[in-house]
């Protein structure tokens, strides 16, 4: 999907992706822990980390955590959030996930949250086979909070909104100008070719309590609706988002359920 890196793919998204992201549940880390048996000895590799919503929380559960990602903002994003919360055992690099050495020594796992799609998979998958342990493997994690596909009729009103002042194709990168393809070969094709072949698909559920502003902010985390690509119209914009999405719940608060889920590729034997 992505052959060279675009900087402008979450331009001014930083501050907004560490604050309105859904996080991802301790749970799912717990139960990721307890499928690889981790010690506290064991090193993280944690790829296009962004703003450290992977990084961050699944720190406690490892020596040392390697954390990379090519955009500035979102590191610097990471940093801060580290602090704040009192973590410091993750080594940041500003780099892309594509640049991977070996100099950066052997990790018992690699993660990846939201960020597989965006890289040349099949050469950032075959690098790993050297840097992973024996017993190491790959964790692809995602949320199901993804607007375009939901039978939500709030999340549906405001894909609608930025459809009415976007257009009607899924923006992304090139300043705006680029649009969404979808994926030709899956994620567990690629790690499979790779000779990832052991796969395990971990899920859990959680609510999420969205307000029209905090919904609002995940929008301008997205790579299909920064705030720059609304230019002069961003208040207008705004507005009739607020206006759309009170008209179908008053009090302006929304709650779904949604999944987390870990793909889990071991390195076959």
């Amino acid at each position: 999907m992505v052959t060279t890196y675009d900087p402008t793919l979450f331009q001014g998204a930083a501050s907004y992706y560490v604050r309105y992201r859904s996080r991802y549940p301790q749970s799912l880390f717990d139960r990721i822990a307890d499928h690889f048996q981790l010690s506290p000895q064991e090193r993280l590799l944690d790829l296009g980390c962004g703003a450290g919503l992977v990084a961050i929380p699944f720190s406690d559960r490892f020596r040392e955590v390697v954390a990379i990602d090519p955009d500035a903002d979102m590191l610097k994003e990471a940093q801060a959030e580290a602090e704040r919360t009192g973590v410091n055992n993750i080594h940041w690099i500003h780099d892309r996930a594509e640049s991977l050495s070996e100099e950066l020594g052997q990790f018992r796992l690699a993660t990846f949250g939201r960020s597989f799609h965006w890289m040349q998979r099949e050469l950032v998958a075959e690098k790993l086979r050297s840097l992973l342990t024996d017993d190491g493997g790959i964790v692809i994690l995602k949320t199901g909070d993804d607007p375009w596909n939901s039978q939500l009729p709030w999340k549906k009103t405001a894909i609608s909104v930025v459809k009415r002042w976007l257009g009607d194709q899924r923006r992304t990168g090139q300043a705006g100008q680029g649009t969404w393809k979808s994926l030709d070969v899956p994620h567990d094709v690629v790690l499979e070719t790779a000779g990832f072949t052991q796969h395990t698909t971990i899920e859990v559920t959680f609510e999420k309590t969205w307000t029209v502003d905090s919904y609002l902010g995940y929008l301008y985390s997205t790579a299909f609706a920064l705030p720059s690509f609304f230019g002069e119209n961003r208040e207008e914009f705004e507005a009739d988002l607020k206006k759309s999405l009170f008209e179908i719940e008053s009090s302006g608060n929304f709650t779904e359920v949604l999944s987390a889920a870990a793909l889990i590729a071991q390195k076959s034997k």
